[in-house]
């Protein structure tokens, strides 16, 4: 497939962006130590992300239930309460150390912004962590907009933050495009009546992307050049 009428492309952050996982890792491994539970590996942890920050905690309060053989079905409110405090805390403190761009993306962002098109992101990360990580990656000046998970009263799956965008930036949904790595993003966008395009790297709970229909399908992020013909 080809978009030849694309303005605005809308980006999701973690697993498409940047792997962040090694610090959203490390930050959940700190937070189970310092509830007295039982870390997990990174690999491990990889699994749990992309709904945010609260549902990350959660899936770290419920292995652990899980791996100890409680009999408890789910953490109490108290206990998650209390854990995504801590969790955010140590997150805010080291919210950049080892995450990275993924390969190609710096260039082909670059190559994007100097094409004309329009760049935003809707992340269902805190937007406190996202300009901390952009401005540490060299690639913030790049972004005309950033909504975090937090941002309005709904985030992905849900269509809210992509609508949104599209009335703030004056960009209807036809002309704008999604690229994420999950469910989540194709979702939004395909509620949102938004084409986008399915990354098969990242994170989507080891789900293979294509089985969710996004319009276009790609392994490495340069080969956004390749389906995306400006017309201004």
């Amino acid at each position: 497939m080809n978009f030849t009428d694309k303005k605005l492309i809308i980006f999701d952050l973690d697993g498409t962006l940047v792997d962040s996982v090694p610090d959203l890792a490390s930050a959940i491994n700190k937070m189970l130590i310092a509830l007295e539970r039982k870390p997990f590996s990174e690999q491990e942890i990889r699994t749990w992300v992309g709904n945010g920050a609260q549902i990350l905690v959660e899936r770290a309060l419920m292995a652990g239930i899980e791996h100890s053989n409680k009999m408890a079905s789910t953490p109490s409110v108290e206990l998650v309460s209390k854990a995504l405090n801590v969790f955010l805390a140590t997150y805010r403190e080291f919210v950049c150390v080892d995450s990275v761009l993924y390969s190609n993306v710096f260039e082909t962002l670059q190559t994007l912004k100097s094409r004309g098109y329009r760049l935003a992101i809707v992340t269902n990360k805190p937007v406190e962590f996202v300009s901390p990580i952009l401005d540490k990656l060299g690639v913030k000046g790049l972004f005309e907009q950033v909504l975090g998970g937090d941002s309005l009263s709904a985030k992905k799956p849900d269509p809210l933050p992509l609508l949104h965008l599209s009335e703030q930036l004056d960009v209807e949904p036809q002309y704008c495009l999604m690229v994420g790595d999950s469910k989540n993003d194709i979702l939004a966008a395909q509620r949102a009546n938004v084409q986008n395009v399915g990354l098969t790297y990242g994170y989507n709970y080891d789900e293979d992307i294509a089985s969710y229909n996004p319009d276009f399908v790609v392994d490495d992020f340069k080969q956004l050049l390749d389906c995306l013909t400006p017309q201004f």
